[in-house]
C-alpha cells in the first residue's frame, strides 16, 4: 500500500511536469485567470490541447496489481467551456497480475458533428483468470475456502461501439443511438499454467463451476464457448449536472433497450433494457454533496446468451463495464458475483472535496468520501440441472446451487480518498466491504474518477 502511494506521488509528479512543459514550450498563452472565477476559488482556465502521460500502477483485488501506461489529451480550445473540453482521447495499454490484460481507445467529442455528441471506443479485455461465481447470486453457494481456480474461467473480448447523441431539450433532453460489436471467445482456464510454481493444497487439478455449469446443462454447449453479440442501442437521456466529471447538483437519468436480433449477424438473439437514475444533491455548495444511483438492468423474453449476462450496458462517453459486484458498478463485492436476466443495483455516497490548491499551473484538490452499496438478482437465470442421471454430478450440483431460495440484496461499505487535476483528471482510491462473506473479504481499489 505503501508503495502504491509513493508510486501515485511519483506518478502525478511526471504528469505536473510533462503538461507544464508542454504548455511552455507549446502554448504560452494558454493558461490565464478566468475573470468570472471568484477570489475564493482562483480558478485556472486551461486552454488548448493538454496531454496528461501516466504510468499506470493500480490495485484491484479482483485483479490483481495493475501496471502499464496510459494517455489522455484534453481539448480545452480557447477556455471558453472550460472545466469542460471540447474533445478528449484516451489511450491505454495495461495487464494485472492475476492474467488480465486490457487495450483500450476512446474518442469523445461534443464539436466534431455539429450539435451531436460521438463517442467511439476499440477496446481489446483478455481475461486468463476471470471471475465466475455462477447465476442468481445466493442460489449459487460461495466457498471461500476453496482454491480461487474454481471460480475461474478464461475470455477473451474484441470490442467496438459507436454511440451518437443528440439533444431534443437543449441542455437537458437527448436522444442516443450506437452500435456496439463484441466477439467472446471462452475457455477453461489453463490448469497446468496456473499450477505452474504451486504446490499442495494451492493447485487445482479438478473441474471449474464454470466446466461443471456445462456439465450439469445450465450453460448450453452451443454457447459455451462463447460468440458473437451484435446489438443495436437507442434510449433517451435527461441529465441538468453541472458538470460531468465530478457533479456537484442535477440529474443524470437514461434508459435504453439493447436489441441484438439475427439480422445483423449475432449469434445469438437477445433483447434487453436498461434504466439508471443519478442524483446530485450539494449540501455546501460544491464541497460537500450527497450522489447516489440506481439501476436495473433488465431481459425481454427468458433467455438472453449466459455471457452478455455480466456487463452493466453503457451509452455515451465510455464502455460496458463487466459485473454486478466491482469497482464500477457495486464496490467491494465480488466481481460479478450478482448474475441474472434482471439486476438492480444502488449506489450511495457522501462526497468531500476538503482542499484546493495550485501547483505547477494545475487546478488541485483532494477529496474523500464515504459509501453504502447494493445489489441483488430480481429474475433469475434458469439454473435447473440438465446433465446425466450421475448421482455424484446430483449431488456436486446440490452442493453449489439451489434454485428453491430466492436472492436477497447484497450490501457493501466503504469510503476512498481522490486527488483532482484540473478537474477532469481523478485519482482514486477506494476500499470496499461486503456485509455477507458470502460475496467476499473486501476489495481494495486504486483507479481513475468517480464511481458516477
Amino acid at each position: 500500500m505503501l508503495a502504491s502511494k509513493r508510486t501515485i506521488v511519483i506518478s502525478l509528479l511526471l504528469y505536473f511536469g510533462y503538461t507544464v512543459s508542454w504548455v511552455t514550450a507549446e502554448n504560452k498563452d494558454s493558461v490565464s485567470v478566468s475573470k468570472d472565477s471568484t477570489p475564493k476559488s482562483g480558478e485556472i482556465i486551461k486552454k488548448g490541447i493538454s496531454f496528461g502521460p501516466l504510468p499506470i500502477i493500480a490495485f484491484d483485488q479482483n485483479k490483481g496489481l495493475q501496471y502499464g501506461a496510459l494517455l489522455n489529451i484534453y481539448d480545452f480550445g480557447d477556455g471558453s467551456l472550460y472545466p469542460n473540453v471540447r474533445q478528449q482521447w484516451y489511450i491505454e495499454a495495461s495487464a494485472y497480475t492475476k492474467g488480465s490484460q486490457q487495450y483500450i481507445l476512446t474518442y469523445d467529442s461534443k464539436h466534431l458533428i455539429p450539435n451531436k455528441r460521438l463517442s467511439v471506443a476499440a477496446c481489446l479485455f483478455v481475461e486468463k483468470l476471470l471471475d465466475f461465481y455462477g447465476f442468481n447470486g445466493r442460489q449459487s453457494y460461495y466457498d471461500k475456502n476453496i482454491v480461487d481456480a474454481f471460480y475461474r474461467m478464461e475470455r477473451t473480448v474484441p470490442y467496438f461501439k459507436a454511440d451518437l447523441i443528440g439533444d431534443i431539450i437543449k441542455d437537458k433532453v437527448y436522444w442516443e443511438v450506437g452500435y456496439h460489436l463484441k466477439w467472446f471467445d471462452i475457455n477453461s482456464i489453463d490448469k497446468d499454467n496456473y499450477n505452474d510454481g504451486k504446490s499442495g493444497t494451492d493447485c487445482f487439478y479438478g473441474k471449474t463451476l464454470y466446466e461443471k455449469y456445462i456439465d450439469w446443462g445450465i450453460i448450453p454447449e452451443n454457447e459455451a464457448d462463447g460468440g458473437l453479440s451484435s446489438a443495436l442501442r437507442l434510449g433517451l437521456i435527461y441529465d441538468t449536472r453541472d458538470f460531468e466529471p465530478a457533479p456537484t447538483r442535477g440529474i443524470w437519468a437514461e434508459a435504453h433497450a439493447i436489441v441484438a436480433p439475427d439480422i445483423i449477424e449475432t449469434s445469438k438473439s437477445y433483447y434487453q433494457y436498461s434504466a439508471t437514475f443519478r442524483h446530485y444533491l450539494p449540501i455546501n455548495k460544491d464541497r460537500l454533496v450527497f450522489a447516489y444511483r440506481m439501476g436495473y438492468q433488465g431481459t425481454i423474453g427468458n433467455y438472453a446468451p449466459f455471457y452478455v449476462l455480466p456487463y452493466y450496458t453503457y451509452v455515451g462517453a465510455g464502455y460496458d463495464r463487466d459485473g454486478f459486484g466491482g469497482y464500477r458498478t457495486t464496490r467491494g463485492l465480488l466481481r460479478n458475483r450478482v448474475q441474472g436476466l434482471d439486476v438492480a443495483f444502488f449506489n450511495t455516497e457522501i462526497r468531500w472535496k476538503f482542499f484546493r490548491t495550485h501547483l505547477l499551473k494545475q487546478n488541485i484538490y483532494l477529496a474523500t468520501n464515504a459509501f453504502l452499496d447494493g445489489a441483488t438478482t430480481v429474475r433469475d437465470y434458469d439454473i435447473s440441472y440438465h446433465g446425466d442421471n450421475s448421482e455424484e454430478q446430483l449431488a456436486e450440483y446440490r452442493q453449489y446451487t439451489d434454485a428453491s431460495e430466492h436472492d436477497n440484496i447484497h450490501l457493501s461499505v466503504g469510503g476512498g480518498f481522490r486527488i483532482g487535476i484540473n478537474q477532469n483528471f481523478i485519482i482514486a482510491i477506494e476500499y470496499g466491504r461486503p456485509l455477507d462473506a458470502q460475496d467476499g473479504r473486501g476489495s481494495l481499489y486504486i483507479n481513475t474518477g468517480f464511481l458516477f
